[in-house]
């Protein structure tokens, strides 16, 4: 080897192996939140969810074993392949990830191959005495590598850094769409299911008043009772008629918000079943027994999703707050400023680049490999910021001021994230009570209606009495699906607020 191709080998080497990083040490932040969730893990009951390991880390079930019922897991297998929010998240990490093939490509040198022919005429005035002819011919082919950046103070690297941070992030983020869209449908599943329930119920309410209306009817007529009570069962009737009406158009409605979610049309068997009858006395007992919503009746329990969840360990670290996508992709945000300081801080320093290229010249196509015909050129470059106007600090600054916001969303990102789980698992400690209790006060409403039926059937009381029975029973009933309701969307909730399990089919 010649010592003319020895000299950019050995500035190459030198450059890689010289090459510095000057991008601030990046160490994870404290998170600005209490150490533990113990504050409220230790009230809660057991059926909530992580795999007894750790207790830094947290592994939620998948969604696919998260979700145990059939149907609404096709409904999300539906969405996740039709929802648009979803393409467009994805669509997104395409363009992230080709964005950091783009930066990485400059950590590497270019090389060009170039063939050339090119044939001149010279006006015979302009030629010289001594030249023969006035049409030159020249052919010529060379490889070159074209002004490749030494990279000393680690500019290039960092803002290939910078790019795959970035790309991370956006990974994230579709990580997020997608939790965000599994819970999405789950809620509204459930929404689905208890309006169901609350139609059923105002059906078999309105059937019930419609039975006592005619009943008072035939009283009126015989002189049993007055008009104003019969008034009061009218209204009673056409109230529930329009509750009907009202939840009939609720149940539409929360199709077609199912059907947007998933992107596409609904098969019937996706769709929570049914009911076939509303809370009755007996099964209201049932409900009572602390298995309300996973051992009672069908027609006790409203169709919900059910979590698979176990024991929380009692200190759980706030760590595991940390596998959420946002405040991952916060941290990926906040490792991508700290590679863009390093790129501004070398700005300050010389930047050395080589421009090079070696082939074969000829004035005929048939001598262009002969002896002799050789050709190489070698620029070498160093260019060295003397006066910028400040333009360089001034970015710098900026590259600063970016990571300062950065840190402090990330710290917000982890408080909202605590705030998140600890509103959901103290809603989790005190569910089951106020589901017990609301399904005894169903159970005293239904035996209120009971005594106030016989008072009435024995004459000791007017029908009214029945009425006011009529209607305690039925907004408890229906504080009772909403509170149904309310746990499930807890379960939701709570597996959302702690960033969902891996995907199993990823």
């Amino acid at each position: 080897m010649t010592r003319a191709y020895r000299l950019p080998l050995s500035l190459l080497a030198a450059g890689l192996l010289s090459a510095c990083n000057l991008a601030p040490q990046y160490q994870r932040p404290e998170p600005a939140v209490p150490a533990t969730l113990d504050g409220v893990a230790q009230t809660l009951p057991a059926d909530f969810v992580v795999e007894p390991a750790a207790a830094d880390t947290l592994q939620l079930l998948p969604w696919q074993q998260w979700v145990e019922s059939a149907g609404l897991r096709q409904l999300i297998e539906l969405a996740l392949q039709n929802n648009r929010d979803l393409r467009v998240a994805i669509a997104n990490i395409e363009k992230a990830r080709a964005q950091y093939g783009v930066q990485r490509a400059d950590q590497l040198p270019s090389l060009n191959a170039n063939a050339q022919a090119n044939r001149t005429r010279t006006a015979d005035d302009l030629r010289s005495a001594s030249a023969a002819s006035s049409v030159t011919n020249q052919v010529s082919v060379q490889l070159g590598l074209a002004s490749y950046e030494l990279d000393f103070w680690g500019r290039v690297r960092n803002l290939s850094e910078a790019a795959l941070q970035q790309y991370l992030l956006v990974e994230e983020n579709r990580r997020s769409v997608q939790l965000g869209l599994i819970t999405d449908i789950a809620n509204a599943w459930v929404a689905l299911a208890s309006d169901q329930q609350r139609l059923q119920l105002a059906r078999d309410t309105l059937a019930t008043r419609e039975q006592g209306y005619g009943l008072v009817q035939r009283m009126h007529q015989l002189g049993a009772t007055n008009g104003l009570v019969l008034a009061q069962n009218q209204t009673a009737v056409e109230t529930a008629r329009n509750d009907v009406a009202a939840y009939e158009s609720q149940v539409a409605r929360d199709r077609n918000a199912l059907q947007l979610l998933v992107g596409g049309p609904l098969a019937g068997d996706m769709l929570p079943p049914a009911p076939t009858a509303s809370l009755s006395t007996n099964e209201i007992k049932s409900a009572g027994s602390g298995q309300l919503l996973d051992g009672a009746t069908p027609q006790v329990k409203t169709p919900g999703v059910a979590t698979a969840m176990t024991v929380v360990p009692t200190g759980l670290s706030s760590q595991v707050l940390l596998a959420r996508p946002d405040v991952a992709a916060a941290e990926h945000s906040l490792q991508a400023q700290y590679a863009s300081i390093g790129a501004a801080r070398a700005a300050f320093f010389p930047t050395i680049s080589l421009t090079a290229n070696a082939g074969t010249a000829s004035d005929a196509l048939s001598g262009l490999f002969d002896g002799g015909n050789r050709a190489w050129s070698f620029v070498p470059q160093i260019r060295l910021p003397i006066f910028d106007g400040g333009r360089n600090q001034a970015n710098l600054d900026i590259a600063q001021a970016n990571r300062d916001a950065a840190l402090a969303q990330y710290d917000k990102a982890i408080q909202v994230a605590f705030r998140e789980v600890s509103d959901a698992l103290a809603d989790r400690a005190t569910m089951q009570r106020r589901l017990n209790a609301q399904a005894a006060l169903v159970q005293a409403a239904s035996r209120v209606l009971q005594l106030s039926q016989a008072r009435f059937k024995a004459g000791a009381d007017d029908f009214l009495t029945v009425l006011d029975a009529q209607r305690s029973l039925y907004a408890a009933q229906q504080t009772q699906i909403t509170l149904m309701q309310a746990e499930q969307v807890n379960r939701i909730s709570l597996y959302k607020a702690l960033g969902g399990g891996i995907d199993s089919a990823q």
